[in-house]
């Protein structure tokens, strides 16, 4: 996945994302609150819950 570098807009509101890190060498789901530095976290894929199974 490609990053996407688009600068965020001053704002007092969260905006929260999700990807898929592979460059580890693990699949990994990143979420990220990208208007606080350092608002991530990361866990493997295998431990998601597919959407279905979630609702």
């Amino acid at each position: 996945m490609a990053p996407d570098s688009t600068a965020v807009p001053d704002s007092s509101e969260p905006e929260v994302m999700a990807a898929v890190d592979t460059d580890s060498g693990e699949p990994r789901l990143v979420i990220a609150d990208i208007t606080i530095d350092g608002a991530w976290l990361s866990a493997p894929t295998g431990s998601a819950v597919s959407l279905p199974a979630w609702r």
